[in-house]
Order: C-alpha cells, then structure tokens, then sequence
C-alpha cells in the first residue's frame, strides 16, 4: 500500500493556567500547543507538541514540504527527511519539538489508514500503563497541594509528584503536608526541576527520605551529569533518581545513560522527536537495562508506553491532562491508577473539538 501524504496542516494554541503555576526554577500562566494534521489516502492524523509558537512556523516554513508527497507508510523515511532539513538549524529545542508534532501526526494517520489503535501498530507489551498524578505546584497553597495530591489518591492513583525547590525553606514542610494528605501507603514523588545545587540536593534528598519519598527527579540540572550521578550515588534507598525530560536526540539519552546518572530515564515524544524519537530511547533504555517513564502528554504517551517493554509509568500531568480535555474528544482517563488505549479507535483515538478549540487559536 502507498498513501502519499497530501496536506500538512498546523495551528497553535495558547490555553490559560486555571491558576497560576511554578516549579523550582519557572512561573507560567499559560501552555501553548502546537498541532498537526496530516492527510493521505482520505484519512487525517493529527500530532501535537507542547512548544512554542515558533515550531508551528517551523513547521510551516520547512518540515511540511520536505514530507509532502511522502509515502505515509514510510514513517521512518519521513522523520529521516525532517531531521536532514533542519542540519543547519540545529536539532535540539524548537526544531525537535517541531519534528516531534509532525511525527506524531504521521504515527497516527498510519494507524488511521490501516484502521489500527497506534499500540497496537507499535505492538502491545501490555493492555495498561500505570499513572502517577503530576502537579503539585510551588504556587499552591498547602491546603490546594493537599486536595490535589489526596484527590489522585482517593480516585485510585497509587503515585503523586510535588514541585520542590523554589522556597528550599519551606520545601519539608510542603513535603510533610502532602505525606499527611495522601497517607502511608501511596508513593510520593518530588521534582526539584533542577533548582538545588549539589550539596543541597544530598541534603533534601535525606530529608525527604524520612517522609517516604521514593522518586527524586532533577534534583540538579539535568545538564549536570556529573551532579546527577552524585546524587544517585549517596542518595538513601530506595529513593531513586529520575531526568530525562529536556531530551531532544538519542545522543542526549545516550550520555545519560553511559554517565550512570539516573536510576530511571524520562522521555517526551514531544520534545524527543516524536514517536519515533520515543521508541528508539526505549530501545537505549532497554540496552542500558534501565527503567522508561514518560514525561508529561499522557494522551500521546499511552500508546507507545504500551508498547514499549521497560517502560515503568506515565506522567499524569495537571495541564496536559485539562488541555487534552478540553480539545479532544477521547482523551484518555485512568481507571484503576491505569490508563488503557482504546481497542475501538484508530491512531491516538483523539479527534479536534474544533468549536472549542477556535477560542484558544493564535
């Protein structure tokens, strides 16, 4: 079968905060998307990144013509020809995030065409993948941090993540307060988003031990392996070390790895050159014998969380998790602490709501 590609589309969106959010080391009010579709053999898939504006122009300007006309089967030939346009832009950054939604676009109108749920175009390792509710937000008060956390918990998430990092000062206390709100048995996770130096960072790790934190994420900047590693090798057990996210190429996984700096490897198909890009850290996970969780846009991740056999969980981010709401039909809810991609619908199994997504339009 040949389907060549017909139409690359794109739009962005800019959807508001419902309050505002920080982390360690960022404030923001708003997330922007950017989002694909591609068309062939009368079917259209749609991708999306969460970037910037400049991606969609990106898109527009280079990556749209050097797939168009494409064989849409050909997803590899297609994501090899994006990234040769970009050689002279440089991979990382927006111009991965870009390829990203393009990529992503094209895994789903692949598996539109062939009438396939993209897990089962990748092929399952497992019918489910279990979440852990993210958010948590500096910006909260302890009292919305506690309702958030113990919300996840009540509906069954057996794992929560807390931003730490931007008031060190306050950081156990918020930590206690979430303890307290979700109770013994859940797991509870923290994310400094790089905010700590080295010698605080061993400090806090010993702290929250005390308060049954098992997941340590970006306690230094994830640009600091060499940090990383120190943290990973004197933090107390079983307390882990995760980074990851701000992977752009297997290059960038692949010193990760070969440094020894994480116990647990993140990736984002919105940042790691799509799908593709996402499969093959999988496979590098696989190699290094490590475990893959996955950053953030659970309604892109679950299916190749599915497929992929290392993989441990999947970020349930506060955001990602409205907005894909809020513009999809089909976005996908745990049950049970596990999100499962539907067996009924092709692709990603989302179609644009696109009365409302018009109100968020840049």
């Amino acid at each position: 079968m040949e389907a060549p590609i017909e139409r690359i589309g794109v739009e962005a969106f800019r959807i508001p905060t419902d309050a505002p959010e920080s982390d360690g080391t960022l404030a923001w009010s708003s997330t922007t998307m950017v989002l694909v579709e591609a068309s062939a053999a009368g079917e259209t898939g749609i991708g999306y990144s969460y970037t910037g504006r400049a991606a969609a122009t990106l898109i527009d300007d280079l990556l749209a013509g050097s797939v168009t006309g494409r064989d849409a089967m050909d997803t590899p030939a297609c994501w090899q020809a994006m990234v040769d346009a970009i050689r002279n832009l440089g991979r990382p950054g927006i111009a991965a995030t870009a390829i990203a939604a393009v990529d992503n676009a094209l895994w789903d109108l692949k598996a539109r065409i062939l009438a396939l749920p993209l897990a089962d175009l990748l092929g399952r390792a497992r019918d489910a993948i279990p979440v852990y509710g993210s958010g948590g937000f500096t910006s909260y008060t302890d009292e919305r941090l506690a309702a958030q956390l113990g919300g996840w918990v009540r509906e069954g998430i057996g794992a929560v993540k807390m931003k730490v990092g931007r008031e060190p000062g306050r950081d156990v206390a918020r930590v206690e307060a979430a303890r307290h709100a979700i109770g013994p048995a859940a797991a509870l996770f923290v994310d400094a988003n790089g905010a700590y130096g080295r010698k605080s960072a061993l400090a806090f790790a010993h702290d929250f031990a005390g308060l049954g934190v098992t997941w340590f994420e970006e306690p230094v900047s994830s640009d600091d392996l060499e940090g990383l590693r120190l943290v990973r090798d004197r933090a107390p057990p079983p307390m882990e070390i995760a980074a990851g996210e701000y992977g752009y190429d297997a290059f960038y996984f692949r010193r990760m790895c070969e440094s020894g700096a994480v116990d647990v490897l993140q990736a984002d198909a919105t940042r790691c050159l799509g799908i593709t890009g996402f499969m093959r850290v999988a496979a590098l996970a696989d190699a290094f014998g490590l475990p893959l969780s996955s950053h953030c846009a659970p309604s892109i991740h679950a299916h190749p969380c599915c497929a992929a056999p290392r993989v441990r969980h999947l970020e349930y981010f506060h955001d990602h998790v409205r907005i894909e709401r809020l513009l999809f039909d089909g976005a996908l809810a745990p049950v049970d602490g596990m999100l499962a991609p539907a067996r009924d619908r092709p692709g990603f199994g989302l179609t644009l709501k696109r009365a409302d997504a018009t109100r968020y339009a840049l």
